[in-house]
C-alpha cells in the first residue's frame, strides 16, 4: 500500500496482528522491502510481532527523487577519501523522518526498530533524534560511519561502483546482482546461484532504480561520523554483525557496541554481508531479546 509519509510516498505492506509488538525493518542501500524474506517476516510475526516493512525514498515503489539529479560519485569518493565534506540531494536524517511518518500514518507511537546496512545507519539517526519512538533497536552489519574504521577491499569497492554491462537488460541486470552477492555474501552460508538468480530477479522485476541508488549512496557518505550522536542512545540495543563480512568488516560491529551504552553484540561466524536463510531463526531471536530488554 502507498502512505503519505513526511511529504512523500512510500510504498509499505504491515504483517501479523494489529495487536502485536510494532516492529519496523529498515533495508539497505538500493535494497527494497522484499529483501526482507516473507519467510523470514513470517518468523517474526510468530514471534508476537507486528512486522512493516517498507521501500526506502528513491527505491522500488516509492516515491522517486530524480528531479534531485544523479550525483557524481566518483567525484565524490575523492571529496571523501581527501576528508572534504560531500553534499548529498537528502541525508540519512530525512529518512529516519520517513520512518517517524509511517509509524505516524499507521497511529504507531512506540515501534521496535531492526535496520540492516544503510537501514541501521538510518535506524542509529532515528534513535538519536526521535529516542521517544524506538522501543527497541537491532543494528544488523552497519557502522558508525567512523573514518577509522576499515573500509571494504579495493575490488568489493570498484564492484559496488560497476554497473551492469547492458543496463537496459534485465539478464545483464540481474547476473550483475549475483556477482555482487557472490562477492559480499557469507562464506560460511552460500546462497546457491539457482535462489540468487530467482531472487534478485523478482527484486529487478519490481524495481530498477540505479540512480535512485547512487543518492542513497552519497548520502551515506554525506552523514560522516554518528559517534558523537551514538552516547544519547539509551534504548536497548542488539547488535549484529558477520565475522566475514567483506563491505562493513567486523570492527564496525565491535565499534557500534562500545559506543551505545549497553548494548549487546552478536558476532556470526561464517556470515558475511547478507542474510543467510539458515540465520534467519538467530536473527529472529537477537531482534526478539532486544525488544524482550524493552
Amino acid at each position: 500500500m502507498q502512505i503519505s509519509s513526511n511529504n512523500i510516498s512510500l510504498e509499505v505492506e504491515d504483517h501479523g496482528s494489529p495487536n502485536g509488538e510494532p516492529l519496523v525493518l529498515i533495508m539497505g542501500l538500493g535494497m527494497q522491502l522484499v529483501a526482507w524474506h516473507d519467510d523470514f517476516v513470517k518468523q517474526l510475526v510468530a514471534r508476537g510481532f507486528r512486522v512493516i516493512r517498507f521501500d526506502n525514498r528513491d527505491i522500488g515503489l516509492s516515491q522517486a527523487m530524480d528531479h534531485l539529479g544523479t550525483p557524481n560519485l566518483a567525484a565524490d569518493a575523492l571529496r571523501l577519501a581527501f576528508g572534504l565534506p560531500v553534499r548529498s540531494a537528502y541525508g540519512l536524517a530525512d529518512m529516519a523522518a520517513d520512518t517517524v511518518g509511517l509509524l505516524d500514518a499507521f497511529g504507531v507511537r512506540r515501534a521496535h526498530v531492526c535496520g540492516a546496512s544503510m537501514g541501521g545507519m538510518i535506524a542509529q539517526q532515528l534513535a538519536v533524534r526521535y529516542p521517544e519512538r524506538v522501543k527497541s533497536l537491532t543494528l544488523m552489519m552497519t557502522s558508525s560511519g567512523a573514518r577509522r574504521l576499515p573500509g571494504p577491499s579495493l575490488k568489493v569497492r570498484r564492484a559496488m561502483l560497476s554497473r551492469p554491462q547492458q543496463p537496459r537488460d534485465l539478464n545483464s541486470v540481474v547476473a550483475h546482482y549475483v556477482g555482487l552477492y557472490k562477492l559480499i555474501g557469507s562464506p560460511g552460508y552460500p546462497a546457491g546461484d539457482d535462489y540468487l538468480q530467482n531472487r534478485l530477479g523478482m527484486s529487478v522485476r519490481r524495481s530498477y532504480r540505479p540512480q535512485g541508488t547512487a543518492r542513497q549512496m552519497v548520502a551515506i557518505a554525506a552523514d560522516g561520523d554518528r559517534t558523537p550522536l551514538l552516547t544519547s542512545i539509551d534504548t536497548p540495543t542488539q547488535i549484529i554483525h558477520g565475522q566475514h563480512d567483506p563491505l562493513v568488516p567486523v570492527a564496525a560491529g565491535h565499534d557500534l557496541a562500545s559506543k551505545i551504552a549497553g548494548a549487546r553484540i552478536d558476532v556470526i561466524e561464517g556470515m558475511g554481508h547478507d542474510l543467510p536463510v539458515a540465520l534467519w531463526p538467530r536473527f529472529a531471536t537477537d531482534i526478539s531479546a532486544a525488544a524482550g530488554r524493552a
